[in-house]
C-alpha cells in the first residue's frame, strides 16, 4: 500500500467510524448488517483495508446516510481506533467489488457490477428504462425473473442503485480530486479534471444517469438530485474563491460554474473510446475551456 493510499484509507475509515458512533450503531451491528465479520469492518475503520464504492454506498443505507454525509463527518482528534478482536485478514468476500480509493482518482478500473446491475446497466443503454423489462434483464444475466427478484425487488431498485453507486464513486474522486489543489484556481481545474475523466471513463454511468432521471420516482430523484448538487457546489465554492482573490474575472461567474460542469457531463453524448482523443486529452482540453470561460488572470 503506497502511503498516499493508507492515509486516504485510514481519513475515510476514521469518517466511517465516526458516522457509526454518531448513529449510536456498535462495530458488530453495522458488521452484521454489512454481512461481513467484525474484523473486517474493524480493518476497514482503521484504514488497513480499501473501502469499495459499493460498500460505502452500503453503509450509508444502514446508517441512514447519504455518502456526502459520510464524507464530510468531523473526525474528533485522538479518537481511538475500532476494536481489532482478531489478526485475521478481511474476508476473501471483502475483494468482490473494484476498490477505487479516494487516493486513486485518476485511474479507474474495469466497472464492477453485480451481474444483476451489469445485465440491468445494458438493458437500459441499449432500450432505455421504460423499454426494459425485468424479464429481459432477468435474460441478460442468466437468471429467472423469480432468481432476479432474489436480487432486486424492481426495475426501478436497480437503476437508483446504479445512480447511487454513481455518485458514490463521483464525489469520492472529486474529494479527492480538490484535496491536490494548493489555490482555488489548482483546486478548480482539478474538480473539471476528474469530471471529464469521470464522464468519458464512465460514459456508460454518465449516460444512463442523463437519460433516465425522469425515470426515477419523486424520492429517488430528489436523493440523486441533491447528490448532484452537491458535486456542483464544490465547483461554485472554488469559482466564487477565484473570483474573491481575483483570479476569475468572469461576468457570470455562478453561470459559468454551471456551464463548467455542464459541458462535462455531457461528454457521454459524443465521446467514444476508439474516437481520436483518449480521456486524458480531453480533460486537458476542458481544463483549459474551464480556464477560458473563467476568463483566468494572474491577480494584479
Amino acid at each position: 500500500m503506497t502511503a498516499a493510499r493508507g492515509t486516504a484509507d485510514e481519513g475515510l475509515g476514521a469518517q466511517v467510524r465516526a458516522a457509526r458512533t454518531a448513529k449510536g450503531v456498535s462495530l458488530r451491528g453495522l458488521a452484521r448488517a454489512l454481512e461481513v465479520s467484525p474484523a473486517t469492518l474493524s480493518q476497514i475503520e482503521n484504514g488497513r483495508t480499501g473501502l469499495s464504492v459499493s460498500r460505502l454506498s452500503r453503509i450509508a443505507e444502514v446508517l441512514g446516510l447519504t455518502v456526502p454525509q459520510i464524507l464530510d463527518t468531523v473526525v474528533a482528534p485522538g479518537a481511538p481506533p475500532s476494536p481489532v478482536r482478531s489478526h485475521a485478514a478481511a474476508d476473501p468476500s471483502d475483494g468482490r467489488t473494484a476498490r477505487p480509493t479516494i487516493a486513486d482518482w485518476r485511474t479507474y478500473d474495469p466497472l464492477d457490477f453485480d451481474p444483476v446491475l451489469r445485465a440491468a446497466l445494458d438493458e437500459f443503454l441499449a432500450i432505455g428504462y421504460h423499454g426494459a423489462t425485468v424479464r429481459g434483464i432477468a435474460a441478460r444475466a442468466g437468471l429467472s425473473v423469480s432468481g432476479l427478484y432474489h436480487h432486486y425487488t424492481s426495475k426501478q431498485q436497480m437503476l437508483v442503485t446504479i445512480l447511487d453507486l454513481t455518485m458514490a464513486e463521483l464525489l469520492l474522486r472529486a474529494r479527492a480530486a480538490r484535496a491536490e489543489g494548493r489555490n482555488p484556481v489548482q483546486r478548480f481545474s482539478l474538480l473539471v479534471e476528474h469530471l471529464a475523466l469521470y464522464h468519458t471513463h464512465r460514459r456508460e454511468l454518465g449516460f444512463v444517469g442523463a437519460a433516465e432521471m425522469r425515470a426515477l420516482d419523486a424520492d429517488n430523484r430528489r436523493k440523486i438530485a441533491c447528490l448532484r448538487i452537491t458535486q456542483q457546489r464544490m465547483v461554485d465554492h472554488e469559482v466564487e474563491d477565484a473570483v474573491s482573490q481575483g483570479w476569475f474575472r468572469a461576468d457570470h461567474p455562478h453561470e459559468a460554474a454551471r456551464a463548467v460542469v455542464t459541458m462535462c457531463t455531457a461528454l457521454p453524448t459524443w465521446w467514444r473510446p476508439d474516437g481520436p482523443l483518449s480521456p486524458e486529452q480531453v480533460a486537458e482540453q476542458y481544463v483549459g475551456f474551464a480556464l477560458d470561460l473563467m476568463r483566468h488572470r494572474r491577480p494584479s
